[in-house]
C-alpha cells in the first residue's frame, strides 16, 4: 500500500470501473421494470383541445395511460420554481403534463405505461391529440416586441428585470462616466442557444413496496429530488430514498428538480404498485430537458488614453425559453461575473429576462459566465483596437491588484451575498499565459491569429455541504456525502482529502456520494462547489475522528493526545515509533460490546479488561463507534480564476477554422489533485471550442428545432481539440479550511472571447457573435466588418 495525500497527482481510482463497462447506470438498473413513454407536443405553442386515446387501448402490453385529468390534485400543480428572486416578477413553470396549453416542442402530454418500452412507443404513436395551433414566439427580438405572448398573464413577455449599479469614485453613475470618458465606444454583442448534451440522458426508476419509495435518477441533486418527491406525492422524508447511480455526464441540465417524469414515474409506481422505468431517447432530450447561452449584450464603455475603463453600461436580453424552473440565475452570473478581474470606474448592468416558444433555460455548463466573459473581454480588445495598444496592456491597465484582496465588486451575487472576491494574481496569472503561448514571439501573417481571455468563477456556493467518515475495525475509512458524481473524480479527491487528514493509505478509503441513505442532507453538484463545499465538511468530520482516535489511543498507550500522531494507519507517540496502536484496533475500542464477533472486536467486550470501572463503556456527551459527521456552510462563494490564449489558422478558400495550439493558465486555490484539475479544463476547453466553433441550436420560425439530432447539431471530435497546455497559480483562500477553490467549469467559460479575438487577430474583421461557422466567417469576409457605432434596441 502507499499513502497518496492532498496536492498529489493520483491516478483517478473510479477509471478501471466506468472505462470497462462496469459501471451502473440508470438503463442498467430495473431489468424487468414497467417502460414508461410520452407524447409530446409537436407545436410549439397550441391549445390542447382533446387527447383520444381509443386506438392505443388494444396495444399489447399496455398498462396504463394518463393525461393531466388523471393526476391528483398534489401532483397535477404546476413543478416548483426553484429559486425565487423579487426580480423574477412573472416566473412561470410547467405542469407535469399539459394542462390546457403547450409552450414548446416536446413538452410531454401523455404518460404512457406498458410491459417494454417497444409497446409503450407504440402506443403512444396511436395516441391522437387535437391541437389549436397559436403563433409561437421565437427569439430575443420577437419576444421583446410583445405582441404575442407566450404567457397570456405575462405582459411583453417580460419574466424577469433587474438592475444592478455601482458607482465610481467619485460618486457618478455609469452612463454619465461613460458620457463624459475621453473615449466611448457602443456595440452589440450576441451569443447564440446551445446545450450540454451528456452522454447518457435523463432517467428515471422507481419501485414502491407499500411504504417506502425507492426512486433511481441520473441526477445532479439526488437529496433534492428527494425532497421535492416527497413533498409532491405526500410521503414523509424518511420513506423516499433517492439514489444517483453512475451518471454518464450532467453539465448542469440534471440539476434541474423535479423533472416533470421524476414526479410521474414515482407517481405511477405507487399507483400500480409496479416497478417503472423511464430513459430518455436522444431527440427527447434536444426537445424536452434545458437549452442555455442565448443572450444580446448592448455595451457602452468609457475610458481614458491608457485604456482604463471608466464607465461601463451593459443591458442584456436574456431567453428564458417558455419557462423558469431554474429561476433567473443565469442572467445573474452573466451581469455580475462579466466584470471579471477588472475594476471598471462605475458599472451599471441591467437585464431582462424573456420568454419563448422554446426549451427552457437553466444553467450549463459555465452557467451564465461565457456569455459575460464574451462580453467583457470583446469589450477589451475593442478598446485595445481603438487605442492601438496591445491587448494584454489594455486588460493589465485594468486588473485588480494583488494587493487589493478581498476586494468588493459592490454587488449582489448568485448566492444572494456580497459579491467579493477573495484571492487572486491576476498580473502574475497574465504573465505566465503570455509566457506559454509565446504572445510577445507570436509572429503575425494573413489567416493566423492569437487570442487571449481573462475571468473570474465564482465558486463553492452554499448553502452547505456535509460529510461523514467512519472507520471500522478493520481499518478500512468509509466516507459519505450527498452530493453527487457525474465523472469529476470525487471518488479520488474526496478520499485524498480523507487520507491526508487521517494519515491512512488511500487504499483504504472508500467515498459513496449521492445515496440518499447514506447521507440524507445535501444540496447537490453545481457551480463548481464540490471540492470547496463537500470536500472542507469532508475534512471536517475527518478531524472530528481524529481527535476522537487520538483520545482513544491515548487512554490505551498512556500517553497525553497531544504527543499522539496518525500515520500509516497507526497512531503512536512522536519521537517513540514502537509505542503505537493500529487505527483498526482504536477503531475496536471506540465501541465497547457485550458480544465478540471474531478476534478483532473481543479486545472491547466487557471482560478484555480494557474498559475503566470508574465510569459507563460510553461516556456522557459521547456515542459508540469511531465516526464523525460534520457540514461546511461557506459564508460567501470563493472566486477562481484563469486566463486562456489561443492560436487559430483560418483557410482562405473554404473559412474553416482551426484551433492550432490552447494555453490555460488557471487559479483554484490550493490543489488537491493537479491531475483531475487538468482532466477538468480539459474536458471544459473541448466544450469551449464545440460552443464557439460548432453548436447551436437552430429554431425556425415555427418554434421547431430544426437540428434535434446528433446528424444536425455539431459537437467537436478529438481531431477538433488540440494539445492544451496548461499551468497552475495556486493563491489558496482564506475563506475556508482547506484552502480551495472551484475548478470544474473554468474550462468552458472563456473560450468563445479567447477565439473570437484570434479569429478576429487573423481576419481583421469584428467578431461580435457567437459560435462562429465557416459560413458565418465567409460572409464576414463577404460584407465586411461593421462600424464600432451605438446599435439600435431590437
Amino acid at each position: 500500500m502507499t499513502t497518496k495525500l492532498f496536492g498529489e497527482p493520483v491516478q483517478r481510482r473510479e477509471d478501471p470501473r466506468l472505462l470497462t463497462g462496469q459501471g451502473r447506470y440508470l438503463d442498467d438498473l430495473g431489468p424487468d421494470a414497467l417502460a414508461a413513454a410520452f407524447v409530446r407536443s409537436p407545436h410549439a405553442h397550441a391549445r390542447v383541445r382533446d387527447v383520444d386515446v381509443s386506438a392505443a387501448l388494444d396495444v399489447p402490453g399496455l398498462v396504463a395511460i394518463y393525461t393531466w385529468e388523471d393526476l391528483p390534485e398534489r401532483v397535477g400543480r404546476p413543478l416548483p420554481l426553484l429559486i425565487p428572486h423579487p426580480a423574477l416578477t412573472h416566473g412561470r413553470t410547467a405542469y407535469p403534463l399539459a394542462r390546457d396549453v403547450v409552450r414548446h416542442v416536446g413538452e410531454p402530454v401523455v404518460m404512457v405505461v406498458a410491459a417494454d418500452r417497444y409497446d409503450a412507443e407504440d402506443a403512444c404513436a396511436l395516441i391522437e391529440v387535437a391541437y389549436e395551433p397559436l403563433k409561437p414566439v421565437v427569439g430575443l427580438a420577437e419576444a421583446a416586441q410583445g405582441a404575442q405572448l407566450v404567457h397570456e398573464d405575462v405582459p411583453g413577455n417580460v419574466g424577469a428585470h433587474l438592475v444592478q449599479e455601482v458607482p465610481g469614485a467619485d460618486g457618478r453613475g455609469a452612463r454619465e462616466a461613460v458620457a463624459s470618458a475621453p473615449h466611448t465606444l457602443a456595440f452589440r454583442l450576441d451569443i447564440e442557444r446551445s446545450a450540454s448534451m451528456p452522454l447518457e440522458g435523463r432517467g428515471v426508476y422507481a419501485r414502491w413496496d407499500g411504504r417506502d419509495l425507492r426512486v433511481y435518477s441520473s441526477t445532479q441533486t439526488s437529496t433534492s429530488v428527494r425532497m421535492a418527491v416527497a413533498a409532491t406525492l405526500g410521503l414523509p422524508l424518511p420513506q423516499v430514498e433517492v439514489i444517483a447511480p453512475d451518471v454518464g455526464g450532467g453539465f448542469g441540465v440534471k440539476i434541474v428538480h423535479p423533472w416533470p417524469e421524476e414526479i410521474l414515474v414515482p407517481w405511477a409506481a405507487m399507483t400500480l404498485g409496479r416497478e417503472i422505468k423511464w430513459t430518455e431517447d436522444r431527440r427527447e432530450h434536444f426537445i424536452s430537458s434545458a437549452h442555455e447561452r442565448a443572450q444580446i449584450h448592448h455595451v457602452r464603455v468609457g475610458f481614458d488614453d491608457d485604456g482604463r475603463v471608466l464607465g461601463l453600461d451593459v443591458t442584456i436580453r436574456h431567453d428564458h425559453g417558455a419557462y423558469t424552473p431554474y429561476g433567473i440565475i443565469v442572467p445573474i452570473v452573466t451581469s455580475t461575473q462579466l466584470l471579471g478581474p477588472y475594476k471598471p470606474g462605475a458599472y451599471r448592468v441591467e437585464f431582462t429576462a424573456l420568454y419563448t416558444n422554446t426549451v427552457q433555460v437553466t444553467p450549463y455548463r459555465g452557467a451564465g459566465r461565457p456569455q459575460g466573459v464574451f462580453c467583457m473581454e470583446r469589450t477589451m480588445d475593442k478598446i485595445a483596437h481603438y487605442l492601438g495598444k496591445d491587448r494584454t496592456e489594455v486588460r493589465a491597465a485594468n486588473f485588480i491588484r494583488p494587493e487589493e484582496f478581498p476586494y468588493d465588486q459592490g454587488m449582489t451575487f448568485q448566492d444572494g451575498r456580497p459579491l467579493i472576491y477573495d484571492s487572486g494574481n491576476y498580473p502574475e496569472m497574465l504573465r505566465m499565459i503570455k509566457e506559454l503561448i509565446g504572445w510577445d514571439s507570436f509572429e503575425r501573417r494573413p489567416g493566423r491569429g492569437i487570442g487571449i481571455g481573462c475571468y473570474v468563477e465564482g465558486t463553492g456556493v452554499g448553502p452547505y455541504e456535509g460529510g461523514h467518515v467512519q472507520i471500522t475495525s478493520d481499518g478500512r475509512v468509509h466516507v459519505s456525502t450527498g452530493l453527487t458524481s457525474q465523472g469529476q473524480g470525487h471518488e479520488t479527491a474526496f478520499a485524498q482529502i480523507a487520507a491526508s487528514e487521517l494519515g491512512v493509505p488511500i487504499e483504504r478509503v472508500s467515498v459513496v456520494t449521492g445515496d440518499t441513505r447514506r447521507f440524507g442532507y445535501a444540496v447537490g453538484t453545481f457551480a463548481s462547489r464540490a471540492a470547496v463545499v463537500s470536500g472542507n465538511a469532508i475534512a471536517l468530520a475527518c478531524r472530528k475522528v481524529r481527535d476522537k482516535a487520538l483520545r482513544i489511543a491515548a487512554e490505551a498507550l498512556e500517553a497525553d493526545p497531544a504527543d499522539l500522531e496518525i500515520a500509516d494507519g497507526m497512531v503512536h507517540v512522536v519521537g517513540a515509533p514502537s509505542a503505537a496502536i493500529p487505527l483498526s484496533t482504536v477503531a475496536v475500542l471506540a465501541n465497547p460490546l457485550r458480544y465478540a464477533f471474531d478476534e478483532e472486536t473481543a479486545k472491547a467486550t466487557q471482560f478484555s479488561g480494557t474498559a475503566s470501572p470508574d465510569r459507563p463503556p460510553v461516556a456522557e456527551g459521547d456515542e459508540p463507534g469511531l465516526e464523525g459527521r460534520d457540514f461546511y456552510s461557506p459564508i460567501r462563494s470563493t472566486f477562481a480564476s484563469g486566463m486562456h490564449a489561443a492560436i487559430v489558422e483560418t483557410d482562405p478558400d473554404t473559412a474553416e477554422i482551426k484551433v492550432v495550439r490552447y494555453a490555460v493558465v488557471h487559479d483554484c486555490g490550493r490543489l488537491i489533485n493537479p491531475m483531475i484539475v487538468e482532466g477538468q479544463i480539459h474536458g471544459g476547453v473541448a466544450q469551449g471550442i464545440g460552443g464557439a466553433l460548432y453548436e447551436r441550436m437552430e429554431y425556425d420560425v415555427h418554434g421547431q428545432l430544426v437540428n434535434a439530432s446528433f446528424m444536425d447539431f455539431l459537437m467537436p471530435y478529438a481531431t477538433e481539440i488540440p494539445r492544451i497546455e496548461t499551468a497552475h497559480l495556486e493563491t489558496p483562500s482564506p475563506l475556508n479550511p482547506l484552502g480551495v477553490k472551484g475548478a470544474g467549469e473554468a474550462g468552458v467559460i472563456p473560450v468563445s472571447a479567447v477565439i473570437a479575438s484570434a479569429v478576429e487577430d487573423a481576419e481583421g474583421i469584428e467578431i461580435d457573435r457567437m459560435p462562429i461557422s465557416p459560413s458565418d466567417l465567409y460572409e464576414l469576409r463577404v460584407r465586411g466588418s461593421a462600424p464600432c457605432v451605438p446599435p439600435e434596441p431590437d
